[in-house]
């Protein structure tokens, strides 16, 4: 019995008042969202290792923030409640409006347009031409020539559209061309099937 209530206590009892879980909850989020944001979109795209190690320790560097000297059950179902809200209702105020999302999250920047880096957006995201061509190899390119446009979005994800000479044929793009041929092999038959010549 005294091995339930111990367990029941622990479980259940937060160690610090809840309003106390709740405000600091928010505050590191809120912190957390800013620091984000200034740090930049490079962060968040995780191009090298030193941007994932980043990203993996900083949970770890705010959970005593976050849980302060309470490490019960409830305390920890409170803050992931409120955290869930908070971000369902900024994501909400994102979407209708415009403004607060270019504040939150920022917008796209250029990283090469037609075929050539756009040094002043790699300046402004922290990113270097090695950077950028292994992004851009990723998604298809074998040279920043073959690149129309490659933009890192808000969210981190770079963006890459190849010059149409140099995209990969689509399934569509291959039947299309079987048909034709199919078309002209059929011709072609039935010119040898006449006795005529063959139609240039």
């Amino acid at each position: 019995m005294l091995l339930a209530t111990t367990i029941g206590h622990d479980l259940f009892t937060v160690g610090i008042p809840l309003a106390d879980k709740v405000v600091r909850t928010i505050a590191v989020y809120l912190g957390l969202v800013v620091l984000l944001r200034l740090a930049g979109k490079r962060d968040l795209a995780q191009l090298n290792s030193f941007d994932l190690v980043v990203l993996l320790l900083l949970s770890n560097v705010v959970q005593n923030a976050v849980i302060g000297p309470d490490n019960s059950l409830l305390g920890g179902l409170l803050g992931a409640v409120v955290l869930i809200a908070l971000n369902a209702a900024l994501v909400r105020a994102s979407v209708r409006w415009g403004w607060f999302n270019r504040a939150v999250e920022g917008s796209a920047t250029a990283l090469v347009h037609d075929g050539a880096y756009v040094d002043a957006g790699l300046r402004e995201v922290g990113l270097s031409r090695s950077e950028v061509d292994t992004a851009l190899r990723r998604q298809g390119a074998s040279s920043v020539g073959e690149v129309a446009e490659a933009t890192i979005l808000p969210g981190g994800t770079i963006s890459v559209r190849l010059h149409q000479a140099d995209e990969n044929a689509t399934k569509g793009d291959v039947q299309a061309l079987a048909a034709k041929v199919d078309a002209l092999l059929a011709r072609l038959g039935a010119a040898e099937g006449e006795g005529g010549p063959a139609p240039a």
